[in-house]
């Protein structure tokens, strides 16, 4: 077992030696503040659970803001923040370099998508990687209107940006030029905006404004990804500086709790329980 999974294992043996159905009442008493930061799939979960919480206590207070993995890990890291969060698994030279703990607790997919006038609702892995890479460049070359393709991708250091280059697009395929944005929000509104747009979000963030892609005939849905049939999946992850206490570890356990389960699942991901 390498080391990132064995930090992975001790933090779930960790909860599973405490109390794991940490409920509201927990916060009773308590005052204190929490900031969160990074992956921005992961935002509606924590607001979710911040609203609870802060609800019940008003001692208590949760920031949230995004900037994408590779903020979470650098904030938490270096101490800016409780809870850094991470659309992908902790590099071992991140573990190595700031004694970081992870805790998955839901599962996501990675959607490919078109703006919900494109003719376009399927398209090969080898076609997909041909239009990023700049190779195919027109909708009608894969069935779709006579009409330049607009690409659009995440920032260098998003989770999702590294979950779909790594499980959607083919090993080796370069990048073309393309529009960056730096959430699942902006990446949203920029393929609603653009009808000859082609992008990638969270599967939660998937609704009736934006078409969903087949990749090699799999369909992107909350159902596929948890039945194992869509395969462009990765886990959220919430990181701490080493073991966590206080507050921030009566934060987790209640991402962990029935409370939890129903935030995340609400918010259109699968949760992972303990395991």
């Amino acid at each position: 077992m390498n080391r990132s999974l064995l930090y992975i294992a001790s933090a779930l043996l960790c909860f599973s030696t405490s109390a794991l159905s940490s409920t509201l009442d927990d916060f009773r008493g308590q005052s204190g503040t929490i900031n969160i930061a990074g992956g921005t799939a992961h935002i509606p979960v924590m607001v979710g659970a911040a609203k609870n919480i802060m609800n019940a206590n008003p001692g208590v207070n949760i920031t949230v803001t995004g900037g994408g993995s590779g903020v979470g890990v650098q904030k938490v890291g270096e101490g800016l923040v409780d809870i850094g969060n991470t659309g992908r698994a902790l590099k071992q030279s991140e573990i190595d370099k700031y004694g970081l703990v992870t805790f998955p607790f839901a599962i996501d997919g990675v959607a490919v998508v078109v703006n919900q006038t494109n003719s376009v609702k399927a398209l090969s892995r080898a076609q997909l990687s041909d239009i990023f890479a700049g190779n195919i460049t027109n909708w009608q070359q894969v069935g779709g209107p006579d009409a330049a393709i607009s690409l659009y991708v995440r920032e260098d250091g998003s989770g999702t940006r590294e979950v779909f280059e790594e499980k959607a697009l083919t090993p080796g395929t370069t990048l073309a030029g393309a529009n960056v944005v730096n959430s699942n929000g902006a990446m949203k509104t920029a393929i609603t905006q653009d009808k000859n747009a082609i992008g990638y979000v969270g599967i939660g963030h998937l609704d009736q404004a934006l078409n969903g892609v087949s990749i090699d005939g799999m369909t992107p849905s909350q159902q596929s990804a948890a039945d194992g049939s869509y395969k462009i999946t990765r886990l959220l992850y919430m990181n701490t500086k080493g073991q966590p206490v206080g507050l921030t570890k009566t934060f987790i356990d209640y991402i962990y709790s029935p409370d939890g389960t129903t935030i995340i699942e609400k918010s259109g991901y699968l949760p992972t329980g303990k395991q």
